[in-house]
């Protein structure tokens, strides 16, 4: 199941009639009216100043209140039908969709909701798009979708091989994206994050603020398994720059976009030490269903988009630190 990848023959999947050369075309934002799902989360947050300052017209769709009142926002569930009816208005130029459960854990303990925001709500939100005559629909997604590679470096053209219920749900997600592509000629994007860390995330489970957090505390950190798990860390700046690269370059199919280089969780402790001052404490407990050896990106497709990650992981640490001292 190739997704995406096997859809490229036919519409040049990643670079538009350009290729990899930076010859795509780009976008305006200016004028642009963009929907943008989740965009009172942690990413979103990100996304949204960012598109407005571009020149685009912002509205968010989220269950909390956007923070800034001078942007337009629906709040309600994705899942129920008149929040999106209010929400997908046919002046959009195209919508952003970050809202998604992104918990591996969580989608193992709770699998059917995981697909009903997942994969249901994003089809119903797909299929209102299309019916509005809304052309352009950008999702946030996962490199779980290719499931556990090893070693190997993930790139966009492996096939979907997810191995957690949440990376199924994604891989669905993409499925969708590349037959409303194929058979009614939307532009569909999936972009790829890979570990997105950064300011605003004090509430998330995920390594940097379960680290921030003990680090406060002067506790322990769990770390699973022995920590020699490598991960690609991408500060939310730069994971906002990549997304913005997508939609600038009316990308069709799959790009993934991180730091482009991997990290074990070890040198992520270390380096946090360094940013606190202190060592992190650590207490090593047993690996979860679903933990990989290793996620290993290749961000050339992002790279022939102009996209470059600028921030290093030092100095991205020390913005989330900045929230927890």
């Amino acid at each position: 199941m190739r997704g995406f990848p096997a859809f490229a023959e036919h519409r040049r999947i990643g670079f538009g009639a350009g290729g990899a050369d930076g010859g795509c075309a780009v976008a305006e934002l200016a004028g642009a009216r963009i929907l943008v799902t989740g965009g009172a989360g942690f990413v979103g947050r990100s996304v949204v100043p960012a598109l407005r300052a571009a020149g685009a017209t912002v509205t968010v769709l989220d269950r909390d209140p956007y923070p800034d009142g001078a942007v337009p926002s629906v709040v309600g569930d994705l899942r129920d039908r008149a929040v999106r009816d209010a929400a997908v208005t046919p002046d959009l130029s195209g919508i952003v969709h970050l809202a998604a459960q992104t918990s591996v854990l969580g989608s193992l303990a709770r699998p059917a909701l995981v697909h009903e925001v997942n994969v249901e709500a994003t089809a119903a939100l797909l299929e209102l798009a299309r019916v509005r005559g809304i052309p352009r629909f950008l999702m946030t997604s996962t490199n779980a979708v290719v499931g556990d590679r090893g070693d190997a470096t993930l790139h966009e053209d492996l096939p979907l091989r997810p191995l957690t219920p949440y990376g199924a749900t994604k891989a669905a997600a993409e499925m969708l994206l590349s037959g409303y592509a194929g058979g009614y000629a939307m532009t569909t994007c999936a972009v790829r994050l890979t570990n997105v860390y950064g300011p605003g995330m004090a509430h998330k489970d995920s390594l940097v603020p379960r680290i921030m957090r003990a680090a406060r505390a002067d506790g322990p950190v769990h770390v699973y398994g022995t920590g020699e798990q490598r991960r690609d860390f991408v500060h939310v700046t730069d994971a906002v720059a990549g997304i913005l690269a997508a939609w600038r370059a009316d990308l069709v199919g799959p790009l993934i976009v991180g730091a482009g280089r991997s990290v074990s969780v070890l040198e992520v402790l270390a380096v946090a030490g360094e940013v606190i001052g202190r060592p992190v404490k650590v207490e090593h407990v047993d690996p979860k269903p679903g933990e990989m050896p290793a996620v290993i990106v290749s961000i050339d497709r992002a790279r022939g988009l102009g996209y470059r990650p600028s921030v290093g992981l030092a100095e991205g640490l020390a913005t989330v630190w900045d929230e927890f001292r």
